[in-house]
């Protein structure tokens, strides 16, 4: 009995493109997961610039899952390193927001006026004032939940860099891998 121990290229660079696609896809999904965890269970309700940062994991998602299947199935170099490339503007796009977002929270910088800064009073105007009072408006430089001295835009921030890595990586693998 013999072993054949040696391993297509091609197979490897499917695996290596696999595994970081489908680490990608879990992320997003552990991370979107966790977003309306906190919003619809613990009632801690996102700002704006918290809705924002979670359009990069609503496509990090799908198109890691995608490229996982790929992949598997042997696609195309130029398709993997191209959605790799996709996944890895969009999660670095995403951590300079969370980033913003950070910097807003701490105080570095202000940040957008429909989230941040003072609030206006708009002194006594009968039913509007009224009105106004049961609107709820999540400010974007507010912290609302910290856990070892980050909030969740600070988490977000590693999070979008740990995807980053890992669609780089990806491309890395792909790329150096013999056809």
């Amino acid at each position: 009995m013999t072993l054949h121990t040696t391993a297509k290229p091609a197979r490897m660079r499917d695996d290596a493109a696999f595994t970081a696609a489908l680490a990608i896809a879990v992320i997003a999904a552990l991370t979107l997961a966790g977003a309306w965890f906190f919003q619809l269970v613990l009632d801690i309700r996102p700002c704006p610039l918290c809705l924002e940062q979670r359009y990069a994991w609503y496509l990090a998602f799908p198109l890691g899952a995608l490229l996982a299947f790929a992949a598997a199935r042997g696609a195309p170099r130029a398709l993997l390193i191209a959605g790799f490339a996709l996944l890895a503007l969009a999660t670095l796009a995403n951590a300079w927001l969370a980033g913003y977002h950070a910097g807003v929270e701490w105080g570095f910088w202000p940040g957008p006026t429909e989230c941040s800064g003072p609030v206006l009073d708009l002194g006594k105007a009968g039913s509007l004032l009224e009105n106004l009072d049961k609107v709820k408006v999540i400010r974007c430089d507010e912290v609302q939940w910290r856990f070892l001295g980050l909030s969740l835009a600070g988490y977000n921030v590693l999070l979008s860099l740990a995807a980053a890595a890992l669609a780089l990586w990806g491309i890395a693998n792909t790329a150096r891998a013999p056809s």
